[in-house]
């Protein structure tokens, strides 16, 4: 099914932005250097429209379920709506965004694990996540079924694995974006990104062969 740009959030949050602070644990953005003229910093506008489907589809890879996406997505944009007026990136955008997210993900699932202890999480349809607007069919169904072993090999991987191998070969952020997003220093970054692109490969051998078998 062809994937569609994500509701537009912003007419569930509040018409001003407050300096409340973000509730504890959230990134807290860095500080410019003395002496060193800052950035305009974006309106939550501009944010928005820049990463609302870089937020949606890392939420769905995340494994966010997508009857939850949603929901995910307005508690996102009201941490962000509430930090906004003592914002000033001087770095990344999606590696600051992408921490917020990691939290808001992190925050759901253990509300949905209280709820239902016994609740085996879904895994993401890979439908949903597959662009398909303006592929020939045959296009279209490549798209799909690798997207559905993307995902599967996603799935499969532990929570630190899988955010740095989204971040570095989803995304294509740096290992300095990535250590910010996920506030983990580069030996970590590089090391957890090594054993998920190992893990990739096994499971692509392991596909190849199978395939293989079936040709």
């Amino acid at each position: 099914m062809p994937a569609s740009r994500p509701f537009d959030l912003r007419m569930m949050l509040p018409r001003r932005a407050s300096a409340a602070a973000a509730p504890a644990g959230y990134p807290t953005p860095a500080p410019g250097g003395a002496g060193f003229a800052q950035p305009a910093r974006p309106t939550f506008d501009e944010l928005y429209e820049r990463h609302v489907e870089f937020l949606w589809r890392n939420a769905r890879r995340l494994g966010v379920g997508e009857d939850a996406v949603d929901d995910v997505l307005q508690q996102v944009f009201l941490v962000v709506h509430r930090r906004l007026p003592e914002l000033s990136l001087t770095g990344s955008e999606k590696a600051w965004l992408f921490g917020v997210l990691l939290r808001v993900v992190k925050d759901h699932k253990r509300l949905l694990r209280r709820k239902s202890p016994h609740r085996f999480f879904a895994l993401t349809d890979p439908e949903t996540l597959a662009d398909e607007r303006g592929l020939r069919p045959d296009e279209s169904v490549a798209r799909s079924e690798a997207a559905a072993l993307v995902q599967r090999w996603l799935d499969a991987l532990d929570d630190d694995k899988r955010e740095v191998f989204i971040l570095a070969e989803l995304e294509q952020l740096s290992a300095r974006e990535i250590g910010e997003a996920t506030s983990t220093n580069p030996s970590t970054v590089s090391s957890r990104l090594r054993a998920a692109r190992q893990a990739f490969e096994a499971a692509a051998a392991r596909h190849r062969k199978a395939e293989g078998r079936r040709a």
